[in-house]
């Protein structure tokens, strides 16, 4: 009788046959994403008619708006002769890029990790490293190329008349702070990568952190389906829009360029969170008609759903478009949850992901801009060479909201999702007969 030796049993070691994830791999997803803002952004504004631009600057603005888009500084600058002043400032994120970038490299970052149950921290922070040297490197070369400077023109009336007297001849344009910028970008990639681990049913974590998977990542997932659904929502209408009223160029410039920050403000102003800001001067701003009506005032506007409301009624729709989504985002988080997880904690899980993504929605979606000139005092900074901009929300108030619909969504959601066959559950059958024997 002869003896069988068994088949050996596979290691840890030998299960550790990790997908490549090397430079290659790395430089390939900072490329894409790199590739990918430079594109968008570049058609977004050449929608916007920036193709016009002089001397050249367009590919510089493409530049800068790929650098803006990462959390980095655009300066505005300014040289008007000792006889004149300039002054400026710019704090703006293009979320459309953002997000495009954000999608395209952290898709990169799970690709070479799929197929894979458990990771170690040092392969994952290895891994992480690499594309953020990359990373580093793609972003240093834009933020030294976003630099350029326009001549303008004073006009014909007095101002221009004492500029050609005195020879004042302003200079405006923009740079970069490079070491800010580099400094931002870093942040923003962590948050990029570490993000895209949480939301992945399928990617690895090191195996401390197994048991919040449960926890956290139904919820990151339902708030990043809820994001993405707004700005979905946003771009059927404003295709809708581009075909009815025949403003296809605009349209696609918000659409490239901001859509997400016009929805994203939309979500919270629809949970009932209140917006302060202005418009004053020659700002074109590719935003709804009764937004502008809203903001350009001589004084500090208010922006919430009763100052909407006296503009145009239709607004109130956005508290109803607010509440089927969270709620089919809460559906899903408790879908996704083990069947163990009760419906108070779906409440508590629901809430605070929602106040997390209010305050992540409050902190990039605001927006700052002046600009200004004058000569030997005439024109103030303002007139028709200056203007400002700003939009900035009453943070405690929208996050103590987003708390209060994140527990009642969660909760709903979570009693929705009771007749969903969820992990964990075991049915519960009557034994057979062979059972019985």
């Amino acid at each position: 009788m002869s003896t069988r030796t068994p088949a050996p049993v596979p290691t840890l070691a030998a299960e550790r046959t990790v997908s490549r994830h090397g430079w290659a791999q790395a430089l390939a997803a900072v490329l894409t994403g790199l590739a990918s803002m430079v594109l968008v952004a570049g058609l977004g504004l050449w929608a916007a008619g920036a193709g016009d631009l002089p001397d050249g600057a367009f590919p510089r603005v493409v530049a800068a708006t790929v650098v803006a888009a990462v959390g980095g500084t655009v300066d505005l600058t300014g040289d008007a002769g000792d006889l004149a002043e300039t002054a400026g400032g710019l704090t703006v994120m293009p979320l459309s890029v953002t997000l495009v970038g954000a999608l395209v490299i952290g898709a990169g970052f799970l690709r070479p990790l799929r197929h894979r149950a458990v990771a170690g921290a040092r392969e994952l922070a290895g891994w992480a490293a690499r594309i953020a040297v990359l990373w580093l490197l793609g972003l240093a070369g834009l933020a030294f190329a976003a630099r350029q400077s326009f001549a303008v023109s004073l006009g014909d009336g007095t101002l221009g008349d004492i500029g050609d007297i005195l020879g004042a001849s302003p200079q405006v344009g923009f740079a970069t702070d490079v070491p800010l910028t580099l400094l931002a970008g870093v942040a923003w990639l962590a948050g990029v990568l570490a993000l895209a681990l949480l939301v992945s049913r399928g990617a690895p974590l090191p195996a401390r952190l197994l048991r919040f998977q449960e926890s956290v990542r139904p919820a990151a997932h339902a708030m990043v389906v809820l994001l993405l659904a707004f700005v979905a929502l946003g771009t059927v209408i404003a295709l809708v829009v581009a075909v009815t009223r025949g403003q296809p160029a605009q349209s696609l410039a918000l659409v490239l360029l901001g859509m997400p920050n016009l929805v994203w403000l939309a979500l919270t102003t629809g949970l009932g969170a209140t917006w302060e800001g202005r418009v004053d001067g020659p700002f074109g701003l590719p935003m709804p008609h009764v937004l502008d009506e809203v903001l350009r005032t001589d004084d500090t506007a208010t922006l919430n759903l009763n100052t909407l409301a006296d503009f145009d009624g239709k607004v109130w729709w956005l508290v109803a478009v607010d509440a089927v989504l969270l709620l089919t985002a809460a559906f899903l988080m408790a879908a996704r949850s083990p069947a163990r997880v009760r419906a108070w904690q779906h409440a508590v899980h629901m809430a605070v992901a929602l106040a997390l993504t209010v305050l992540m929605v409050c902190l990039i979606g605001r927006i700052s801009a002046h600009y200004g000139l004058s000569v030997l005092g005439i024109g103030d900074l303002g007139g028709n060479l200056g203007g400002s901009l700003f939009l900035r929300p009453h943070l405690w108030g929208a996050l103590g909201l987003a708390l209060l619909w994140g527990l009642v969504t969660g909760f709903l959601g979570a009693l929705l999702a009771r007749p969903v066959h969820r992990r964990g559950e075991v049915e519960n059958r009557q034994p057979g007969p062979t059972a019985r024997r």
